[in-house]
């Protein structure tokens, strides 16, 4: 059986270092300040706001939560987007998305600045990614990819790594993340001709299409690494990956579980990216 890499192992760890982070901004006057903006009370935005506010608290970083009507105008959400960039005291800012389709999202994420752009949706942010630069910060769960893999010690360098999906929130990013660290990366997604066998040749696999349990016992080999990115509910109401845990887990060296997995690392990656916001503030 495989080793379970768990999400809350790699939370607590860079929880600890955050604290520490935190109580220097605030031996300097600084409070570290995310803003979250969201439209409606969509359930699954509602989930992810009630960890990050646990998170926060826990770590010691200000949160402003912004509820905004489901249908305001496309003047109205940059408006407010662009109060948070004039405002100092707020550090970075989580956009909830999908936005109602009344909205033009693409433009909206644009309308806020990369350096508070805490979760990588503007384009300026995306483009940093894809030129190894640190403008804004990379989206959340893909760099939670990362964190688990450099916290359980896993070589990146010199490994085959698999990205199955090609989103611009998980698999395009992470990609680029993996070629940064000096991986051999390969991009697949449900359309990929012969899946198992180009699967069966990596040494670590990261599984983001977001289709429920598509990587099956036939797509892995033993002393593989398996970081399953995946959020879907099954007609019976199970929460699942885009893992099949249970075959997977007997042949493969690391997985990470579904949940208790990367999504537990989201809101600590989301918080450590509003704290270095606040120490590049204080230094500018």
């Amino acid at each position: 059986m495989a080793n379970v890499l768990l999400g809350k192992d790699v939370a607590d760890k860079a929880t600890e270092l955050l604290i520490e982070r935190v109580e220097k901004l605030k031996a300097k006057g600084i409070e570290p300040t995310l803003a979250i903006v969201r439209v409606g009370e969509n359930e699954d935005d509602l989930s992810y706001e009630r960890g990050a506010l646990k998170r926060a608290e826990r770590v010691g970083v200000k949160v402003d939560v912004r509820v905004l009507p489901i249908d305001i105008s496309q003047s109205a959400i940059e408006k407010e987007l662009e109060m948070i960039n004039y405002d100092a005291s707020i550090h970075g800012c989580l956009l909830f998305r999908p936005l109602p389709k009344h909205l033009n999202e693409k433009k909206v994420c644009d309308t806020l600045r990369p350096e508070k752009d805490v979760d990588g949706i503007t384009s300026a942010s995306m483009a940093g990614i894809f030129m190894g630069v640190d403008t804004g910060f990379a989206p959340c769960t893909a760099e939670a990819a990362m964190a688990v893999l450099k916290h359980n010690d896993i070589p990146i360098k010199g490994a085959r790594a698999i990205v199955i999906g090609r989103s611009l929130v998980i698999g395009k990013p992470v990609a680029m993340m993996l070629l940064k660290e000096n991986a051999t990366v390969t991009t697949c997604h449900t359309r990929t001709v012969d899946l198992p066998g180009v699967t069966r040749d990596g040494d670590i696999i990261i599984a983001c299409a977001g289709a429920a349990e598509m990587v099956t016992a036939e797509h892995v080999k033993p002393g593989q690494t398996i970081i399953d990115v995946g959020i879907n509910f099954t007609d019976d109401g199970r929460l699942v990956g885009d893992v099949a845990f249970d075959e997977v887990e007997l042949i493969v060296e690391n997985i990470t579980p579904v949940p208790r997995g990367v999504g537990s690392v989201t809101t600590t990656i989301l918080m450590q990216h509003v704290v270095e916001a606040a120490e590049r503030a204080s230094m500018a």
